[in-house]
């Protein structure tokens, strides 16, 4: 069921009023959450552990002298906290209240009570920097007494993982609002986390009923993707049932965000250890080995990755070069055969690379394969040319056919935009009416979303349970209709060929062009030549000669010049300053002993190589690889240029997946009697407005 959020903002809005009542003053706005994030997860840590605070202090007080790892019976539950940290120090924040005087030192001695695992939390979120801020502006103790108010209940059998996510997300999406920053990053709604993890887990339900299977997330953000995912999988009332385990893998690069994970890990008795700080392109915090399972993500789209290039890069100067397994793939070329190429996105935007990163951390599928959703958006679906990056890493997913759905999502569903968005499946395990298809499904219209009573940020649309069911159904049954298209891998790819025209001249207006000042810049050509510029003038005139091969053969005659190097160069050099590019010109050749022989044989097509080129002619097409190049080159470009062709040495293979092409309807222009009328009645409108204000 999705998350009842509307029952969160009165807990959300306490926290948020706390700035204001106790940080004003002390703190700028941009730093109110400095204090209030982290106050936010150190009050969740301390209401999970008050229950067993008697017994852990009693055991600490035994042992603490007898053993050096107390870790094992801190945590255990008969002699600890039943949880994977505990606190040592006689505080809770309540008993910090009992002593006004000596709080800010007493607060200190309680967070240096934490176990490790808390203390990296504290640490990522850089809240002992605080601390001296808090005590001067005599504010500790009114921040505590706020965070230990009755309204702000965020017990964890209260407030669940995916509840805590929301309201920290909510808090960052504000406060990041407030300050104009970028807003909201990170958050993913959780009905799309609902719909990742139905298309995700139900194909496999039957296969994954028991074992042990690992769940990641590569931007794991507040980590609702994880938790949400395996309670999913493993809720006795749900649709999947599981009685497998699910180990929870994540890293995450933004300290706050990873220390809230962290903390929900640490509460829902998930190994801490998981959860990886850094970045995961270039810091990737696991065993390169390690393989996973199912893999759900969001990662950043829109977003510089360039230190993670500059990281990884064993280039010199502007040369990328990954030396990275996980970046370096064989895609075809041209030719059918399989070449390494090293896959990598515009530095602006690493969200493929997310993509690529996923890829080569799917099991094989001997060992059961891998499925993966990740969110993107229309960017990752056709920015790149042929031969660029992106191109190539949808190249590399469609031609080892681990592309199973994109699903088009609603407009305005994220917080912080309000672009297209889509999910991607994939799976190198496809059912066998899947294999080398793919399946597009067009969520986006009024069909499959509800207006939100109340816009959150950019969010203005929500899914409701049915509207989840229907696309999930339209994915289970793999049938084409009005949202659903399905096509094969090949269908969208193409080969890109570079057209060339030749060059046609026509020497136009030489007495014009003389009297306008072209002699002056003919003057050391004429010298050279040995004849003057009243001899062109008279022999060409003013007409027009669509010949320019000819021209120069003529002229060449006149002047009783038979040397081919001058006819070729010189004279080629002091008229193509009288020429002008004209489309019903004869096509230049390079040499003019060529032009003779194609005049002598004028049956045989003449050679590409023989012709000057126009570089303003240049073009590219894009031939759909299930054509035969040749014969879409005779039917789409010859009777429109039939003296072009295309190097053949010179193809790219592109991939590109333009979604909306498969779905457009036309939608016919209104008649203009009817645009026509409008108009007359805003004039009528306009002028009766006019008199009113005269009057």
């Amino acid at each position: 069921m999705n998350l009842d959020t509307q029952s969160l903002q009165p807990i959300i809005n306490f926290i948020w009023t706390v700035a204001d009542d106790v940080l004003i003053n002390k703190y700028l706005e941009n730093q109110y959450q400095d204090v209030i994030l982290p106050m936010t997860v150190l009050r969740r840590l301390d209401l999970a552990l008050e229950p067993t605070k008697d017994q852990v202090l009693k055991t600490h007080k035994e042992f603490k002298s007898k053993i050096d790892n107390l870790l094992g019976l801190l945590t255990s539950k008969e002699h600890g906290s039943g949880l994977a940290f505990y606190n040592t120090s006689p505080y809770t924040m309540k008993k910090l209240l009992d002593d006004p005087k000596n709080i800010d030192s007493n607060f200190e001695d309680y967070l240096n009570g934490f176990s490790e695992n808390v203390q990296d939390i504290i640490s990522k979120f850089k809240f002992r920097n605080q601390l001296e801020t808090l005590e001067n502006g005599g504010i500790t103790f009114s921040l505590i007494e706020k965070f230990c108010n009755p309204k702000v209940e965020l017990r964890p059998e209260k407030i669940s993982p995916m509840a805590m996510g929301y309201m920290f997300e909510d808090l960052i999406r504000r406060f990041n609002e407030k300050t104009n920053a970028a807003a909201g990053r990170h958050f993913t709604p959780r009905e799309i986390i609902e719909l990742m993890t139905h298309l995700v887990y139900l194909p496999v339900k039957e296969q994954i009923q028991n074992g042990t299977f690992l769940v990641y997330d590569p931007c794991a953000g507040s980590g609702a993707m994880l938790t949400q995912s395996k309670k999913y999988a493993t809720n006795p009332d749900g649709e999947i049932k599981s009685k497998a385990t699910f180990h929870l893998y994540g890293q995450e690069n933004t300290g706050e965000m990873y220390a809230t994970c962290k903390s929900d890990m640490l509460l829902k008795n998930e190994d801490p250890d998981k959860i990886k700080f850094g970045s995961t392109l270039s810091e990737y915090g696991f065993d390169p080995n390690l393989k996973f399972n199912f893999m759900l993500t969001n990662p950043p789209y829109g977003t510089s990755w360039k230190q993670d290039i500059e990281n990884l890069n064993v280039g010199t100067g502007k040369k990328v070069e990954i030396n990275d397994r996980r970046f370096n793939l064989p895609i075809k070329n041209f030719k059918g055969e399989l070449e390494e190429k090293c896959l990598t996105s515009r530095s602006n935007d690493g969200q493929l690379m997310f993509m690529l990163h996923m890829l080569s951390k799917m099991k094989d599928p001997k060992d059961g394969g891998s499925r993966i959703a990740s969110v993107h958006n229309g960017s990752a679906l056709f920015t790149g040319d042929a031969g660029s990056g992106e191109s190539g890493i949808r190249q590399y997913i469609l031609e080892n056919d681990l592309l199973e759905c994109i699903i088009q999502l609603p407009n305005d569903m994220f917080y912080n935009t309000g672009i297209a968005t889509y999910i991607w499946i994939l799976s190198n395990v496809k059912e066998d009416k899947r294999k080398g298809k793919v399946q597009l499904i067009n969520a986006s219209s009024k069909k499959f979303y509800k207006k939100r009573r109340k816009p959150l940020g950019s969010k203005r649309n929500e899914l409701d349970t049915n509207h989840i069911l229907d696309v999930q159904n339209m994915y289970i049954d793999f049938e084409e209709n009005e949202y659903s298209k399905i096509f094969n891998n090949e269908d969208f790819g193409f080969y890109q060929i570079t057209t060339q025209q030749p060059l046609k001249l026509a020497i136009t207006n030489c007495k014009e062009k003389i009297k306008n000042g072209k002699g002056a810049y003919l003057e050391d050509l004429l010298n050279v030549a040995g004849f003057n510029i009243e001899e062109i003038a008279d022999f060409f005139g003013d007409d027009i000669h669509l010949d320019f091969n000819k021209s120069i053969i003529d002229f060449s005659n006149h002047l009783g010049v038979k040397k081919e190097g001058f006819i070729n160069k010189t004279l080629r050099d002091v008229l193509s300053v009288f020429t002008e590019t004209n489309s019903d010109a004869k096509p230049v050749f390079k040499n003019i002993n060529d032009y003779k022989k194609h005049k002598t044989q004028p049956e045989k097509r003449v050679e590409n190589t023989k012709y000057i080129i126009d570089k303003d002619l240049k073009d590219s097409e894009n031939v759909p690889l299930k054509e035969n190049i040749d014969v879409y080159f005779a039917r789409e470009v010859l009777p429109f240029a039939e003296n072009a062709w295309y190097d053949k040495k010179k193809m790219k293979i592109g991939y590109e997946i333009p979604f909306n092409k498969y779905f457009y309807k036309y939608e016919a222009l209104r008649p203009l009697e009817e645009i026509a009328k409008d108009i007359f009645s805003l004039e009528e409108q306009t002028d009766n407005l006019l008199q009113e204000i005269v009057e």
